[in-house]
């Protein structure tokens, strides 16, 4: 039926779960002797709950341990159906770079209190999903830590599971559609 070796493919999952683990215990001690680790008012609004920074030393190595996993469960179950992807790593590396970099952008953009591009983040990030698969745990994984050292690990992690769970029903449902529209005056066209 497919390839039953299905660990042709293994991530370094408890290497990469450490790395991860050492720097937020890392940016946790140096905030903890730099005048305290922050905390986040959700919402911004002060008269919401604020939560701690502390937490994400707890959550962002539990989230990078799990997310890995899923990544691994998808390649694995790839193999298994005799889908041989190629460039594994190369996709896998792909998807975690865009959520970094547009957690980057987003964290530039609060920064510099550029509204044009804050506003519009859950639109972008649904046109974002058009292309690739926003929910991906790679993307999520890349998207929660570039936002972490801003926004602690809390937040990010939240706003990114809400859009995600849109972005999986446009990429799996009206991208196709989009597609098939396309192709068809595309056929009409020529």
């Amino acid at each position: 039926m497919g390839n039953t070796d299905s660990k042709a493919f293994t991530l370094p999952k408890p290497i990469l779960t450490l790395l991860v683990s050492l720097l937020i215990v890392g940016l946790l001690l140096w905030e903890h002797f730099h005048g305290g680790v922050p905390k986040h008012h959700i919402l911004q609004r002060k008269e919401l709950p604020e939560i701690s920074n502390w937490w994400g030393g707890l959550l962002l190595p539990v989230l990078t341990w799990f997310l890995l996993g899923r990544v691994q469960k998808r390649i694995d179950k790839q193999l298994f159906m005799g889908s041989e992807p190629k460039n594994y790593r190369f996709q896998i590396m792909g998807y975690f770079i865009s959520g970094l970099c547009f957690a980057i952008l987003l964290v530039i953009a609060f920064i510099n209190n550029y509204t044009p591009f804050l506003e519009n983040v859950p639109y972008i990030f649904l046109m974002i999903s058009l292309f690739i698969p926003i929910y991906f745990s790679e993307f999520i994984l890349g998207f929660i830590l570039g936002m972490s050292y801003t926004f602690g690990v809390i937040l990010p992690t939240a706003f990114v599971l809400i859009l995600a769970m849109f972005g999986l029903l446009i990429y799996k449902f009206i991208r196709p559609l989009l597609v098939k529209i396309g192709a068809k005056i595309i056929n009409r066209i020529q």
